[in-house]
């Protein structure tokens, strides 16, 4: 708050001794509420961004955070505050729900209302690992049993499994002439589906899985810095980037959506290797 000062005004030189009180009004007018506010998930953590607000005498902004969109039973906690339009809220619990607001301050500590945009982020764990091709291993069909290769993911385990192992998500093979990805599909569950979402600069650049494309296939070409979407068997969401690829080993960066059927996805429709309509939802 801006203090009232009382200014002097002393005429001893001319034989004054009178004073007179003068002080600025005070600025009770908040600024508005920040706009444009978005989330970037992360691992544990959650990037939140905004547009800057224009008022000349800002000073900054309050970030908060809650555990449900609205109600008298659901405060918002102030969290952090910052001069810049962004901020990673870290310490987070992967696989947990949390909703974000953020409030402009100005000199005066008048603040603004908290922004309008609904935000909510579910963190994510995210890493990197290297499958081997499974063409590598030479015992034909007897890989198809054994595969010590490891030549598998599984999401949910952030492992290395066998192709054929029933927890696995999806598979690394190279023939010589194409390098593939092959989402895997046993008998008696419901199929992994797998699409590429083309090139990226990072995996943070996908941020939704759209109502069509899935190969029909149940395979896409493995291209490096491409971004692929993976909806796995289990119901659950996946994406990974190719950072380097061989004819014996493909690298990825992956992230892996834990919380199955939160508020940030689609009801499941009926899942088909050609008709899945639904969204990916790590980042927004």
């Amino acid at each position: 708050m801006r203090k009232l000062i009382p200014i002097l005004l002393a005429a001893a030189a001319l034989g004054n001794a009178g004073c007179n009180d003068s002080s600025s009004p005070r600025d009770v007018s908040p600024p508005a509420a920040p706009r444009g506010l978005f989330s970037v998930t992360g691992d544990g953590s959650v990037k939140l961004s905004w547009l800057a607000n224009t008022e000349g005498d800002l000073q900054g902004y309050r970030v908060y955070e809650a555990g449900c969109a609205s109600g008298s039973n659901c405060p918002y906690d102030r969290i952090g505050a910052t001069q810049a339009t962004q901020i990673v809220v870290s310490g987070l619990t992967n696989g947990t729900t949390r909703y974000f607001a953020v409030s402009a301050v100005d000199n005066d500590g008048n603040e603004s209302p908290l922004s309008y945009d609904d935000v909510y982020d579910t963190p994510r764990p995210a890493g990197s690992t290297a499958l081997t091709n499974f063409f590598s291993d030479t015992t034909i069909p007897a890989r198809w049993v054994s595969d010590t290769t490891h030549t598998g993911w599984d999401f949910s385990a952030f492992a290395k499994v066998r192709l054929n192992d029933p927890s696995s998500d999806v598979f690394y093979g190279n023939n010589g002439n194409i390098a593939q990805m092959f989402a895997t599909w046993i008998q008696g569950q419901q199929p992994t589906e797998i699409q590429d979402a083309g090139y990226a600069s990072s995996l943070d650049a996908v941020d939704y899985a759209p109502q069509a494309g899935w190969s029909p296939t149940g395979t896409v070409e493995l291209i490096k810095d491409h971004n692929y979407i993976v909806w796995t068997w289990d119901d659950h969401y996946a994406k990974f980037r190719v950072t380097s690829i061989s004819s014996s080993t493909v690298s990825l960066d992956w992230a892996y959506q834990v919380a199955a059927s939160n508020g940030e996805l689609h009801a499941r429709p009926v899942h088909t290797a050609t008709n899945s309509p639904r969204r990916i939802v790590w980042l927004r």
